[in-house]
C-alpha cells in the first residue's frame, strides 16, 4: 500500500515552528497576494517588532529568509524593498505555496502547466529505463486506488499525486525530488478546478490514461511513456481551462 503522496501538504493547516517562521510566513504571503506592493517599503524594523512581537534579531532573520528567495532587498539608509515579481524564485516551495494560498491567476496555472509539461515526460523517459521493482509496485499501488469507482474527490487527489511523485521518485534524479512542490501545487490545483473522480466517465478516461504512463515504465519504453505522460499532463492542462 502506498504510503503519504506528500511532505509537504500545502493545504494543511500546520501550526508555525518558530517565531521566524511565523513572520516570515505572514510577510512572505502579503508579498505574494499584493497586500505588499512590488517595489514598496516594508514598514520600518521598530514597527515589524512590534507588530509581531519578536525580537530585532527574529527579525533580521526573517527579512534574511525573504531576501534569499528573491522577494525583498535591504539597502543601508534607505529601508527593506519588496522586489519586482520577476526577480522571485518560484521554485522555491514557500514561494510556491503562498501563491496556491492567494489563488492562482489563468495566467500562472497555464506557466505552471507549461512547466509540467517541460519536467514530468522526461521523468516519465527517465523513470521507465531506472525503476526499480519496488517503485513500479509503489506507482501501480497508486494506480489502483484512482481507479477505486467509488473513490472520492479528496482521496483522487491524494493518489494522483501519488502516482506523479512516485514516477519523479523513480526517475532517480534528485532534481526531480527538488521540484517536487511545482507538481504538487499544480496538480492539486488543477484538480480542484476539475476532478476527473466527480464523473464516472472521466474518472475511467483518466486511470486509463494514467496506466498508459504505468505500463510503459513496467515495460521499460521511455519512448512510450513520454508520450503518455505528454498527454495526461496535456489533459490537466486543458481542464483547467474549461
Amino acid at each position: 500500500m502506498p504510503g503519504r503522496p506528500s511532505t509537504h501538504q500545502y493545504q494543511a493547516t500546520v501550526p508555525v515552528r518558530s517565531h521566524t517562521s511565523r513572520v516570515v510566513d505572514d510577510l512572505g504571503l502579503a508579498i505574494v497576494s499584493g497586500r505588499q506592493p512590488e517595489g514598496s517599503l516594508l514598514p520600518g524594523d521598530g514597527e515589524l517588532i512590534e507588530r509581531y512581537g519578536v525580537s530585532r534579531t527574529v527579525l533580521r532573520e526573517a527579512l534574511k529568509t525573504l531576501s534569499a528567495k528573491g522577494l525583498v532587498q535591504a539597502k543601508a539608509r534607505i529601508g527593506t524593498r519588496v522586489r519586482d515579481r520577476a526577480q522571485w524564485n518560484l521554485f522555491d516551495p514557500d514561494v510556491l505555496i503562498w501563491h496556491a494560498r492567494t489563488g492562482f491567476t489563468p495566467e500562472f496555472l497555464q506557466h505552471l502547466g507549461e512547466m509540467r509539461m517541460a519536467l514530468e515526460p522526461e521523468a516519465a523517459a527517465l523513470a521507465a529505463r531506472r525503476r526499480t521493482a519496488g517503485q513500479l509496485a509503489e506507482i501501480e499501488g497508486w494506480l489502483e486506488q484512482m481507479a477505486d469507482p467509488d473513490i472520492l474527490p479528496q482521496e483522487f487527489v491524494r493518489a494522483d499525486l501519488g502516482l506523479h511523485l512516485a514516477v519523479a521518485a523513480a526517475a532517480g534524479n534528485p532534481f526531480f525530488l527538488s521540484i517536487s512542490t511545482l507538481i504538487e501545487v499544480v496538480l492539486v490545483a488543477m484538480l480542484t478546478i476539475s476532478s476527473p473522480a466527480e464523473s464516472p466517465t472521466q474518472l475511467a478516461i483518466s486511470v486509463v490514461e494514467h496506466k498508459q504512463v504505468a505500463d510503459a515504465i513496467r515495460l521499460q519504453d521511455s519512448a512510450a511513456a513520454r508520450r503518455a505522460m505528454q498527454a495526461v499532463v496535456q489533459k490537466g492542462i486543458d481542464n483547467s481551462r474549461t
